[in-house]
Formats: structure tokens, sequence, C-alpha cells
């Protein structure tokens, strides 16, 4: 199964995974959570962002 999100959504998922990981820099967690909410969101966008969304760090 081959999922593509390109144009517009594809946009909007960029900006999002950016503002995910703008916050993770400036959030009080500990170097290595950062370093892992990154890496996720990096390999995994769409799913790294929801799972930053519900369980990232405050």
């Amino acid at each position: 199964m081959n999922v593509e999100v390109g144009g517009f959504l594809g946009l909007v998922l960029l900006i999002c995974v950016v503002y995910a990981i703008v916050k993770t820099t400036q959030s009080r967690a500990s170097t290595g959570a950062k370093v892992i909410w990154i890496v996720v969101l990096l390999l995994l966008p769409l799913l790294g962002f929801i799972l930053w969304f519900l369980f990232g760090p405050k």
C-alpha cells in the first residue's frame, strides 16, 4: 500500500511537522527525548505528528 501526500495537504503536513520540531526543541524535555521525537517526526511525518500531538512533550 502506497500513501502519498502532495499538493496543499503536503504543504500543511510540512508546516505541522516543522511546528512540532520547533516546539519540541523549545520544550523542557531531556535531550534524548527531544532527539527521539525529532527522528520520529522526520521518519514518519503523518503518524509522527499525530503521536507528537497526543503524547509529545508539553
